[in-house]
């Protein structure tokens, strides 16, 4: 994308909208007409604050306003720890952080916005803490949906996104599209997730495998059997067969938790009959790394899932109590879904409100799980 940007850059007479069918295969529209004169733009700033996985979900947007201005300068605010996610991708010019506590470095954060003067500020993400920075920013036109808490504080309000879309049913990528495409930016052709790998964590992870004796040839299964919530986490003595089972076609399994994790990790290796490579201590940048390393990839619905489709490695994904249809990978590659239908799905997944367990992602079977393996890993 990069040397294609810098030949429509450098002529004087390049204009937005030429870029964006350039990349968009010209199908790509907007979802509205325009909200202001995108010609006098010449800064954005937009927020996504929380997880790993909204972070992710995020590029498509990202890739939508990078190959509409290709001129102007492209902002993210993210919280501090998820960082390293977009670190290398060339579709912003800077990344800012904000800790996830501490009201004077927050107040410094938003001070920093004030005076940045942003012409156009998307609010992606909704809460308090985003809006209020949205606000903070003065940035001259300040977008969110209608339906936010305190809508008030933009002075562009988009209708809901299912309306904008005309559809009911919308993956989290579609409803944040949906908010740059109102403004009368193209998206209708729906980029995937993307993600960029560094020189630095292939050498990282490398020697962190050679040093396990995997050498650079051998054949990789990475496995995530971790979810923040119990609705999420698929048993682990399951994760153990399919250790086993991608160890049978000949793929090295290789298990991957935070270091608060570890004892996921333990019960993991001891619970399976073949060998496992075990990492506790790999960060975000090296998880990409491993992940885009890897033949395959295998977990519950959780942000290193979305990182593994969005550097399109095969993905098979165990569903419990997520909303399949708002939370999917979105990606070109290879994935599927596994998960138990009930009847009662999808739900807010803090607890179960139906069961004295979370049987929607207890019930799954380990035989669905291989099945999907077998049907998207080319072994």
């Amino acid at each position: 994308m990069n040397s294609l940007r810098q030949i429509i850059e450098s002529s004087p007479s390049a204009r937005h909208l030429s870029f964006a069918n350039t990349f968009a295969g010209d199908t790509a529209q907007p979802l509205g007409p325009p909200q202001w004169d995108w010609s006098s733009v010449r800064r954005v700033l937009v927020i996504r604050l929380r997880s790993i996985g909204d972070t992710v979900l995020t590029t498509p947007s990202l890739f939508s306003l990078r190959r509409f201005l290709p001129q102007a300068q492209i902002h993210i605010l993210l919280e501090d720890w998820v960082v390293p996610v977009l670190e290398g991708l060339g579709l912003v010019d800077r990344v800012i952080s904000i800790p996830r506590h501490g009201n004077s470095a927050r107040a410094r954060v938003a001070r920093d916005l004030h005076r940045t003067a942003y012409d156009v500020v998307f609010n992606l993400h909704g809460g308090t803490t985003a809006t209020l920075l949205t606000r903070a920013s003065s940035g001259l036109h300040r977008v969110g949906f209608g339906h936010y808490q305190y809508a008030r504080l933009h002075n562009h309000l988009a209708p809901a996104a299912q309306q904008i879309w005309s559809r009911s049913i919308l993956h989290s990528v579609e409803q944040q599209l949906a908010l740059i495409g109102w403004t009368g930016v193209p998206v209708t052709d729906r980029p995937p997730t993307q993600l960029v790998v560094t020189e630095r964590a292939q050498l990282a992870v490398s020697a962190k495998l050679a040093a396990n004796g995997i050498d650079s040839e051998q054949p990789l299964a990475l496995i995530h059997p971790a979810a923040a919530l119990e609705t999420k986490r698929w048993p682990v003595e399951n994760f153990a067969r399919v250790a086993e089972a991608v160890a049978a076609r000949e793929l090295t399994p290789v298990v991957i938790v935070s270091p608060n994790e570890r004892q996921l990790l333990e019960s993991l290796t001891a619970r399976s009959s073949v060998r496992i490579i075990p990492f506790d201590d790999l960060s975000l940048s090296e998880v990409m790394a491993l992940a885009a390393r890897a033949r395959l990839f295998v977990g519950n619905d959780s942000g290193i899932a979305h990182i593994a489709a969005a550097v399109n490695t095969p993905c098979v994904i165990v569903f419990g109590s997520s909303n399949v249809d708002h939370w999917r990978p979105w990606t070109t590659g290879k994935s599927e879904v596994v998960r138990q239908e009930m009847s009662c799905q999808p739900c807010h997944g803090y607890f179960c409100a139906e069961f004295e367990k979370p049987e929607c992602i207890l019930n799954v079977p380990v035989e669905r799980v291989i099945a999907a393996i077998d049907r998207i890993a080319n072994v």
